[in-house]
């Protein structure tokens, strides 16, 4: 055997072993969960937390994909927020607007998502400080739209996408993640714009000189983030029926700790959607421990801030690193 083929395979199985410990972590989050509290392992109850997690599942797409080519996208947020009291406001309760509403959404989704991707790649603009700019704006311009008070429904057929079960037993907004999740991970791993984000990620410079098109591949990653961002925007619209303002605001931290905790660098150039699968599920899994061990709202934000310090202090040190 070459020595490349066993270099080869010991990358192989290191990226296996990577991206295995998150599941591991899930599992045991899970037996936690069973041991402070009757049916936390039930089928129903984790059938509900894989629900939610969906929600986070499509965010952390587009915070994946950007995260791998070395940025970070901290408008998803105001995205979701924003596409969700749209498309109520455009449904207003009627399944005839449901493609209008979905359309318009996806649509601004899009667009914020190509605005953060121009400011990064054209006008070299850090991601964190574009992205934030970009919250700023787009949560005063759904306050605008709103004038403070959202109105308008989510249409009947999107509340039963969002809410109700293939057989009973499936949820649909499962499958919907299921179908985003195949599609992310041939992408990164089956095609050359896959090879192109992860290059990125490694390298720009190597990237560029490469023969990658750095800046039409950076917009991508951004309006696919955008895009994702709205479709869990649409979604959350359908499973609370109506939308409110702030709805976003969970995302934007959860989605980058997903990704990390799936296995995949801050810095990029490594890491995958499989792990950040496993990564949505534990957070998850922990905001639905919290609770049931009586820790306060005020414990939960602490937490939560701990997490915020902790992921920003990785940063750094990988920054410094690199």
């Amino acid at each position: 055997m070459s020595d490349r083929k066993v270099r080869t395979q010991g990358r192989a199985q290191s990226a296996n072993a990577l991206y295995l410990w998150p599941y591991a972590a899930a599992v045991i989050l899970i037996g936690l969960g069973a041991v402070v509290s009757n049916g936390f392992a039930s089928f129903d109850h984790l059938l509900l937390i894989l629900n939610l997690a969906a929600f986070l599942g499509l965010v952390s797409i587009g915070q994946t994909v950007v995260i791998l080519s070395g940025g970070i996208d901290l408008s998803v947020s105001a995205v979701v927020t924003m596409t969700g009291v749209v498309s109520a406001t455009i449904m207003a309760g009627a399944n005839d607007q449901l493609a209008l509403g979905i359309l318009v959404s996806c649509a601004i989704g899009a667009a914020i998502g190509l605005v953060n991707g121009v400011g990064v790649a054209y006008l070299k603009i850090n991601p964190m400080v574009m992205t934030l700019g970009s919250t700023t704006i787009v949560q005063g311009l759904a306050l605008l739209y709103t004038n403070g008070a959202p109105k308008g429904s989510a249409a009947p057929l999107l509340s039963a996408i969002a809410t109700e079960r293939l057989g009973g037993v499936v949820p649909f907004v499962l499958i919907v993640w299921a179908a985003f999740a195949v599609v992310i991970v041939l992408l990164l791993h089956r095609t050359v714009w896959g090879r192109r984000v992860y290059a990125l990620g490694n390298s720009p410079k190597a990237a560029f000189y490469s023969g990658v098109n750095v800046h039409w591949t950076l917009i991508s990653l951004y309006v696919i983030s955008g895009l994702c961002a709205a479709a869990a925007g649409i979604l959350l619209t359908g499973y609370t029926r109506t939308s409110y303002l702030n709805i976003g605001d969970p995302y934007q931290i959860n989605s980058i700790a997903a990704v990390v905790v799936g296995g995949a660098s801050i810095l990029g150039g490594s890491g995958s959607y499989v792990g950040t699968i496993a990564g949505c599920i534990i957070m998850v899994l922990i905001q639905s421990i919290l609770p049931i061990l009586s820790v306060p709202e005020a414990g939960r934000r602490i937490i939560s801030g701990c997490l915020i310090l902790f992921l920003l202090l990785l940063y750094g040190r990988e920054r410094r690193r690199g």
